[in-house]
């Protein structure tokens, strides 16, 4: 059990067996390595990273008799960490933008966020003479390293669940000089430190998203996206399979799908509340509040619980966005991987496919090497169209139950257009044909044409799966050519069963639909 390999520290706090062997290696690097050294230590999420920093800071004070700054990219990390040391009898100031320096002497230990102390140590309020070492907290943001400049005889050290930068063109071996890698995942759950991830993955479409300078899917493509009514609809059939009754985290990229996710859950009579960081102090915490005490909660969000959030009773997360960001990835899944007496395990839905684009949460990665050659692991991961490729869109299966009275609802969009084009005919009649299946579809498990139009309504995600196949048949696939070509296949739909209902009805059953 987690209880049993412990190192006794003080009364009140106690590490793992883990972290204490981190702990030492961490303190041979401050006997051995000169006192400018930077070093970066990797552990996972909810593997207790400020524990660890904040037992270094108490022994390091004792030891060197030098002061330490701990630096964090957001206030609530401040603030978090700050409590952390507080426990661990080190007394700290946080350094903010209304803080009074003029008791600074008195203490031994700051906290600051990165921007707040740029502009303290420019306007010269802050007296850095005798510390010997900064803590860089969420070390893999790159906004630290403008302080750098002002530590050049302090030893850094930086702490993070991945090793990969934030920014792909600022490598974190260029500020760093070693890695040391902690416990893995797989291990802290073995050892029942965290919780097993359970991933359930659906097939999404992302060939319309585009990228970003910062590398990562922009949030203007996202939202044209995840906001459509089919993954919408996805989203809720997906959370009534795998999470429903679970105290849930959605993670959204982009106010507005936040906001549209909310409204529809709202509407389909679940308890959710949405957060983003345009919410006040007061609505946060209140929010946050309603989340721990309820039970079946579930949070809509936006990026600002990747960190420093921690509520051990999450039952699920849900991925409902894309993104080329491993660290992101293993930050969201994260928040799930607490463990409890009564929650041996945790969902994850994945509405991205990012399971196929990083592998299983907690594999086997090699951070030695990623943190030496990052561009290496980034040219190696497969494309959205090579990971597309592998696809076989499945009808859910409460959709499938509807078109029972169907032998066939499997259409090769890719062998109809070879056929086609060889007979001579426009790649146009590849979409005639389809939509006269989908017609079939809808009839043939109908009454009237009126049922056939509410059967269509349900073919969103199979419309959406053969339109991205003859975007690639085509070899055209921007994001308006898509949004245009499926709202247009739609309309057809309709239009053709409302066209041609009753022929095809008395094709089928070889007599006309009965009068009303």
């Amino acid at each position: 059990m987690a209880t049993e390999n412990t190192t006794i520290l003080t009364e009140e706090k106690q590490l793992y067996g883990y972290q204490q062997e981190a702990l030492d290696k961490i303190f041979k690097a401050f006997e051995k390595a000169p006192e400018d050294y930077h070093l970066l230590y990797q552990l996972p999420t909810g593997g207790g990273k400020t524990v660890i920093f904040s037992e270094i800071v108490r022994q390091y004070i004792k030891t060197y008799k030098k002061k330490v700054l701990v630096l964090t990219h957001r206030i609530e990390l401040s603030k978090q960490t700050s409590k952390m040391l507080d426990e661990f009898k080190v007394e700290n100031k946080i350094i903010n933008s209304t803080a009074k320096l003029d008791d600074q002497h008195k203490y031994n230990c700051f906290v600051a966020m990165v921007e707040t102390l740029k502009n303290r140590l420019n306007d010269n309020k802050v007296d850095i003479s005798d510390i010997g070492l900064v803590i860089v907290d969420e070390a893999h943001y790159n906004s630290f390293t403008k302080i750098f400049k002002f530590f050049d005889k302090s030893f850094i050290l930086g702490v993070t669940a991945t090793p990969l930068s934030s920014n792909n063109k600022l490598p974190m071996h260029e500020n760093y000089k070693e890695l040391i890698v902690g416990e893995t995942i797989e291990n802290l759950i073995e050892n029942e430190y965290l919780a097993q991830a359970n991933v359930y993955s659906y097939n999404v479409g992302l060939t319309s998203l585009e990228v970003g300078a910062n590398g990562d899917y922009t949030v203007k493509s996202s939202e044209d996206l995840y906001t459509n009514s089919d993954m919408i609809s996805k989203l809720i059939t997906a959370y009534e399979e795998r999470a429903k009754g679970q105290k849930t985290l959605i993670f959204n990229n982009g106010i507005n799908t936040s906001i549209e996710v909310f409204h529809a859950f709202k509407k389909a009579g679940y308890p959710i509340a949405h957060l983003d960081n345009t919410n006040s102090r007061k609505e946060r915490d209140f929010i946050l509040k309603w989340f721990k005490k309820t039970p079946n909660a579930i949070l809509t969000s936006v990026s600002i619980l990747t960190t420093g959030f921690d509520e051990p009773t999450i039952g699920a997360i849900i991925l409902n966005r894309a993104t080329k960001s491993l660290t992101l990835y293993y930050q969201m899944i994260g928040r799930g991987s607490r463990i409890l007496k009564n929650k041996p395990t945790f969902n994850v839905i994945d509405l991205g496919n990012n399971f196929y684009r990083f592998g299983a949460w907690g594999a086997d990665l090699d951070w030695q090497r990623m943190f030496k050659n990052p561009d290496f692991y980034m040219d190696a991961l497969l494309s959205d169209e090579e990971i597309e490729r592998t696809f076989s869109y499945e009808l859910p299966a409460a959709v499938k139950a509807e078109f029972a009275k169907s032998e066939d609802i499997s259409f090769d969009m890719k062998a109809t257009y070879i056929d086609t084009i060889r007979a001579g005919e426009s790649s146009k009649r590849v979409l005639e044909k389809s939509i006269a299946h989908h017609t079939k579809m809808c009839v043939e498990n109908s009454e009237d044409m009126f049922d056939a139009l509410i059967l269509a309504k349900l073919l969103g995600g199979d419309i959406d799966d053969r339109i991205h196949k003859y975007s690639k048949c085509i070899s055209k696939s921007t994001h308006n050519f898509l949004t245009w070509l499926r709202d247009d296949y739609r309309k057809k739909l309709n239009s053709n069963i409302r066209t041609n209902f009753d022929e095809v009805y008395e094709e089928i059953h070889g007599f006309p639909p009965p009068e009303e």
